[in-house]
């Protein structure tokens, strides 16, 4: 015989392994103790829980070398990344049904919606302040 007779042989030979998992395998442990109870530890940090205090934002209408017709754009906002200020535009256009952009970190809505930018920005926890004109 050829050494991958062998082999082969000897491979096909092995015992199966028996499951211990299968019906009737665990019961032989008898009686376990009881694991823990369902209930929610209480949350003491902050952690996971939504940020309210984001810091100021402004809130400014532009007309300037825009044909006349209003831009809202949102500036200073700290600690806060390009992606959740793509988001967040995003919100803030469907809720207002317009269009808009991020440019230069500041987000542009178009139209003179400021009350409802007011209302969604303060629902995300910033504080926003209307300036200039």
């Amino acid at each position: 015989m050829s050494r991958r007779k062998d082999k082969a042989k000897q491979f096909k030979e092995e015992p199966p392994i028996p499951n211990a998992f299968g019906a009737g395998a665990l019961d032989a442990l008898g009686a376990l103790p009881p694991g823990p109870e369902d209930s929610a530890p209480e949350k003491t940090s902050k952690r996971g829980q939504k940020n309210t205090k984001r810091g100021r934002v402004d809130i400014i209408r532009q007309t300037a070398h825009r044909g006349g017709k209003a831009v809202i754009v949102v500036k200073n906002f700290t600690g806060i990344g390009l992606p959740e200020k793509q988001a967040l535009a995003k919100k803030i256009q469907k809720s207002c049904g317009v269009g808009g952009t991020v440019k230069d970190g500041c987000i542009e809505i178009q139209g003179d919606n400021r009350d409802k930018v007011h209302q969604i920005l303060t629902e995300e926890g910033f504080q926003p302040v209307f300036a200039g004109g």
